[in-house]
């Protein structure tokens, strides 16, 4: 359960607002959840059907949007392209999917389904819809409503604050900003008056 905090003279403070540990920041709570509820998601999509959840993931933005660019499934998929096209290459060697020249524009590929990927898709989606249900069947129809509808604010929350906070500052995704402190730490090594050329 989510903590108030009271602060004198006012009226309690929830702690996802006001956060002071770890368990109490959203995002924590948001992964953990995630994680969590996508645990039988993985064991039916590894153990059942050969495929990971970022497999999963490309293949039923096929299915529902159509074909579509490498850039275009790492942007709806939220995935970076080197992820993508790894997993890309997996479908295709798993005749899930089939990557081709697109007839509009020669330098553009374009991956589409097979007929074995939309079959898997059709036998997969209503197993994980019945997870989903039976995840969200502790919330009554007024709270559902209501988690809908924060969801989509704290969705475009987030693309604003994308945008504005630490926007001049790149991610180091693979070393999970390691080499940054690697320097870092190695300038602070450093005797007083000498400086690192790296």
């Amino acid at each position: 359960m989510i903590k108030s905090i009271m602060m004198r003279g006012n009226p309690p403070v929830n702690a996802l607002r006001e956060p002071h540990r770890l368990d109490e920041l959203l995002n924590f709570r948001l992964h953990r959840l995630h994680m969590l509820s996508g645990a039988p998601v993985v064991r039916l999509l590894e153990g059942r059907h050969g495929i990971t959840r970022r497999e999963w993931r490309l293949l039923a933005l096929l299915a529902d949007r159509g074909p579509l660019s490498p850039s275009e499934l790492a942007d709806q998929g939220q995935l970076d392209r080197t992820r993508t096209s790894r997993s890309i290459g997996l479908l295709v060697s798993k005749a899930l999917a089939l990557r081709q020249t697109s007839p509009a524009d020669p330098r553009r590929a374009c991956i589409s389904l097979t007929a074995s990927g939309q079959s898997l898709y059709e036998d997969v989606f209503p197993q994980v819809a019945d997870i989903n249900r039976q995840l969200v069947s502790v919330l009554d129809e007024a709270t559902l409503n209501a988690l809908d509808r924060a969801l989509q604010g704290l969705t475009d929350q987030a693309r604003q604050l994308n945008l504005t906070v630490a926007a001049d500052v790149k991610t180091q995704r693979r070393q999970g900003g390691s080499k940054r402190l690697l320097a870092r730490s190695r300038q602070d090594a450093l005797p007083a008056g000498e400086a690192s050329i790296f």
